[in-house]
């Protein structure tokens, strides 16, 4: 195959042999089919809990790469798809991605939140800029999911000898939001249909979450949300200047920059190995905005906290509490009353970068680079991964290389075919150097 000699070892042989089937996949991958499939994708809308369309559109699309494929409906509108190629006792490697978008592409449900109007990378149409799309979701995690699908397509193309299996699984509800309004069903998020799949007996010994960030990652955080309940006395304008003020509005106005800060203290506090988790106040709800002229007995602050691998959510639970109480007192009101609820938690356990697949992710990034691996640090994103990990599958994560908007922002509704070309050969090879391979090689 390619001039062997009869000295090497057996080892040299099949290391040879591999590289001479990655070399022929390689080949395979075909960036105009990337582009086509990935404009397909960007103009099937597949906002968190209505992914099922996507899901057939790439059920259809394994089919025809001779991928065999199967669906996981969740409900009416939801569903998750599976791809399996080969089917040997041998290693086994999952490629998971999302299937959903956390914005909608709907004017009614997002504007004026993402601005005063819809930009085009919130809009689920492609628009085509030459070897580039931009639209809702193209980077992620549609151009992910094309990526992945472009791999294992090329695998198969090159008629690649597996002794294990490679799957893929595109799962719906994976943005961290909970059910929009809209919908009937609640439970549409935070990694849903992963969960779903990993239940319904969808396995693998090792995984691959691709998602932005090109550097291969062993370790994410996890989140919790709270609910910060502020309470007053609901009262009228009317009255205003006859009773006393007790507006749990402008109590809440006092709180929200004091948190602040302490979540910024609270991310240097925790930040280690891969991770510096972060926290944000995502949103305020107080009063009835048809009738201003009342005011309301409560006021709610919603708060994202990113958590550490080696921090748990009521450790970080029992933190947020001592920190309102040192709040209250800051802020003059002692009494006030106030009520700290956890509303959603997602634990965020870790991979030992030592495993297997993430040494073969990190090869198969330096052959594709041909330069030195770099981990990327303080990072704050959190996805399937940690699903994964916890029904006790090493997993790694991957994704694009970042791409920026023409004002220097940072963008996940634009993607490349050179980005996704990337993936694609770092996938492509780590899935060729675990599923040719015998279980003792992988360490199972």
């Amino acid at each position: 195959m390619m001039g062997i000699r009869i000295d090497q070892t057996t080892a040299d042989i099949e290391a040879a042999e591999r590289e001479a089937y990655i070399l022929r996949a390689l080949e395979e991958l075909d960036p105009e089919w990337m582009l086509s499939t990935l404009i397909s994708l960007v103009n099937i809308p597949s906002p968190t809990g209505e992914e099922g369309v996507i899901a057939e559109h790439l059920a259809s699309l394994m089919e025809e790469a001779e991928i065999t494929s199967r669906l996981q409906v969740l409900d009416t509108k939801s569903a998750n798809v599976i791809g399996e190629l080969g089917q040997q006792a041998g290693p086994s490697v999952l490629i998971f991605a999302p299937l959903d978008s956390a914005t909608t592409g709907v004017v009614d449900e997002e504007v004026p939140w993402v601005g005063p109007s819809l930009p085009p990378e919130h809009k689920p149409e492609a628009l085509i800029e030459g070897t580039r799309v931009v639209g809702l979701a193209s980077n992620n995690s549609k151009a992910h999911i094309v990526a992945a699908l472009a791999a294992a397509r090329a695998i198969k193309k090159a008629c690649v000898p597996l002794s294990g299996r490679i799957l893929l699984g595109f799962g719906a509800g994976g943005a961290p939001v909970s059910g929009r309004p809209s919908l009937s069903r609640r439970n549409v998020g935070l990694g849903v249909g992963c969960q779903y799949m990993l239940q319904q007996g969808v396995r693998a010994d090792f995984a691959i979450v691709t998602k932005p960030g090109y550097s291969v990652q062993w370790e994410e955080v996890g989140l919790c949300w709270f609910r910060i309940r502020v309470h007053g006395v609901q009262s009228y304008a009317g009255r205003k200047h006859l009773v006393p003020e007790n507006n749990p509005i402008l109590h809440a106005a006092k709180v929200i920059p004091l948190l602040e800060r302490w979540l910024q203290d609270y991310s240097i506090r925790h930040s280690s190995g891969l991770v510096q988790p972060q926290g944000v106040i995502g949103a305020v709800q107080g009063g009835w905005p048809n009738k201003p002229a009342f005011t309301p007995a409560a006021c709610d602050i919603y708060v994202d906290i990113r958590i550490s691998p080696r921090s748990d959510p009521m450790g970080v639970w029992r933190e947020l509490c001592e920190c309102l109480s040192v709040i209250k007192r800051s802020i003059g009101l002692p009494e006030l009353n106030l009520d700290c609820e956890l509303v959603a938690a997602v634990d965020g356990p870790a991979t030992s970068e030592h495993n297997w697949i993430i040494q073969s992710c990190i090869k198969a990034w330096t052959d594709t680079e041909h330069k030195k691996h770099e981990s990327m640090t303080n990072t704050s994103g959190q996805t399937e991964a940690v699903i994964l990990r916890r029904y006790g599958i090493p997993t790694a994560r991957i994704g694009l290389p970042p791409e920026v908007l023409p004002n220097g922002e940072h963008t996940m509704g634009s993607a490349s075919v050179e980005g996704m070309s990337k993936l694609a050969e770092v996938l492509l090879r780590t899935l060729v150097d675990t599923c040719t391979r015998n279980l003792a090689d992988v360490g199972l």
